[in-house]
């Protein structure tokens, strides 16, 4: 594994964090406080190159060919200059699990439709897998998708889905065959547009505010044939396949975001003064930091390593489950520290940072809580 990055994938991140810094911060409190989405900020995103980078050029995307370790130092980049996390969780959810999952796994005719318009910021995609009764089991679903002819017919409802209510296709998941269980599971690229698909409006929760989340329901949807993805069958490993880009780059924004604030920290606790020296002095505040930077550091190879081993074209469920169980938990610890160290600013919502907090408690439930990832960890061990 060679950390070294090429200088243009370091120049390309630089560029991505000034544009973020520059026109992604924008009335960032009052859209969290409305649950806002920033359609203007999609699209300046798409304009600059973003959604791209989940694309060949060929199709779209950014560059000739994707280069996942260029992708990941952007999006870290694009999280550590965007304080809207809400639109770092959109993008990425967008980009890996649905884009992605067209380019590994689409036609032609699919990637030929649908990837110039994902790129282009024309269209947005979400990924419905998740249901009421089956959450963390998720492939114990009671979504339907059958055969007619021509068509399947899709009958069932996906739930905590980001960008459902915003999303022009859906990335969904139905029992094709019910009797096999999960390995009767089928994919679907289903256009919003098509007959008996239904999506909720927004739903407020805790935190990610500016990212929309809803749920779809489908009542005799019929969806082409031509538009199942991959094979009959093949949804659990598509799933799973997409599952491990998801962890892998909606944590490399986190990441990016764990990076500011101790910068931050550290900026205020040697500005901020109490008892007559800056608060920097004072023990449990640097060791606060101290703790916020080993986190940081212990994620960052987690990361990198996942991020090579899928340059590689590796199956890398262990270093996925690694990787996010040890992120987003160091990412709620971080927050917290933060908080403390800038006391009542850190709570108020005035000054944005409580904000921090609120966003990353969904890291360790969005794409596999942690207790899962633990559950994983331990089955690959025994």
């Amino acid at each position: 594994m060679n950390f070294d990055f090429p200088p243009e994938y370091t120049d390309y991140q630089n560029k991505v964090k000034e544009f973020a810094q520059n026109h992604l911060n924008d009335n960032v409190r009052h859209r969290d406080r409305e649950s806002i989405f920033a359609d203007d900020l999609w699209k300046k995103c798409a304009d600059f190159g973003i959604q791209g980078l989940a694309a060949p050029a060929k199709y779209g995307g950014t560059f000739e060919e994707i280069d996942l370790q260029r992708a990941m130092l952007a999006m870290i980049g694009l999280g550590y200059g965007c304080s809207d996390n809400g639109l770092g969780l959109t993008l990425n959810a967008h980009m890996w699990s649905v884009m992605m999952a067209i380019t590994d796994f689409g036609t032609e005719a699919q990637k030929e439709k649908y990837l110039p318009k994902l790129s282009d910021g024309s269209w947005i995609g979400c990924h419905g897998l998740s249901e009421e009764e089956s959450g963390s089991d998720v492939f114990q679903m009671q979504t339907t998708a059958i055969r007619e002819g021509d068509v399947y017919v899709l009958n069932g409802k996906k739930v905590w889905v980001t960008l459902a209510p915003n999303a022009d296709i859906a990335i969904v998941f139905a029992l094709t065959k019910p009797n096999l269980g999960k390995w009767g599971v089928s994919a679907f690229i289903v256009e919003s547009t098509f007959e008996g698909y239904e999506a909720s409006v927004n739903q407020e929760k805790m935190g990610m505010r500016t990212a929309p989340f809803g749920s779809i329901t489908f009542t005799d949807c019929k969806v082409p044939v031509e538009n199942r993805l991959g094979n009959e069958g093949a949804g659990m490993s598509i799933s799973n396949y997409s599952l491990e880009y998801d962890r892998c780059f909606i944590l490399s924004s986190v990441f990016g975001a764990m990076e500011r604030q101790i910068e931050e920290a550290v900026s205020y606790s040697k500005e901020r003064e109490q008892f007559g020296k800056p608060i920097a002095e004072f023990q449990a505040v640097s060791h606060r930091i101290a703790d916020m930077k080993l986190r940081l550091e212990t994620s960052r190879y987690l990361l990198y390593k996942l991020v090579w081993l899928k340059n590689q074209g590796k199956s890398a469920p262990m270093d996925s489950a690694l990787l996010k169980l040890q992120l987003s938990e160091s990412a709620i610890s971080n927050s917290l520290d933060f908080i403390r160290i800038f006391g009542a600013k850190g709570y108020v919502s005035e000054y944005g940072i409580e904000k921090n907090l609120r966003d990353v408690v969904g890291s360790v439930i969005l794409a596999g809580t942690s207790d899962i990832q633990k559950n994983i960890i331990a089955k690959m061990l025994m």
